[in-house]
């Protein structure tokens, strides 16, 4: 081999396809989740402990900011979940071919921020 292999990777200079991004994002929205389930489990807590902590909990979530950060974890759920069930088809060897795999990577995209934007709505 007489090609000269460059030093250092150009990170910037690498353009994934979306199944890749797909594959990261599934990785962050993992992340995310288990670390937003320690929080929320102490609102599903704090929500059935009395009455008022369920009022005080409501009221927190009447802030914007409070409803951005839901609207985070529920897009990570969501991300996650679908993605998920994704590598199960892709496992069953259900999408195994290139086209196929492609396709359902464009479908967790789109039925993942779908989902997330109708259920936001009602959120907000």
């Amino acid at each position: 081999m007489n090609r000269k292999r460059p030093k250092h990777l150009a990170l910037h200079q690498i353009r994934l396809p979306l199944a890749g991004y797909v594959s990261i994002l599934h990785r962050i929205s993992g992340a995310l989740l288990f670390l937003a389930l320690p929080l929320l489990l102490w609102m599903l807590y704090a929500s059935l402990r009395s009455i008022e902590t369920y009022t005080a909990l409501t009221t927190i979530f009447l802030h914007p900011l409070a409803k951005l950060g839901m609207l985070l974890v529920l897009w990570a759920f969501l991300h996650h979940f679908c993605a998920g069930i994704r590598y199960l088809a892709i496992d069953l060897r259900l999408a195994s071919s290139l086209a196929r795999a492609r396709a359902s990577s464009v479908w967790v995209m789109i039925v993942s921020l779908a989902l997330t934007l109708l259920i936001g709505v009602k959120l907000w």
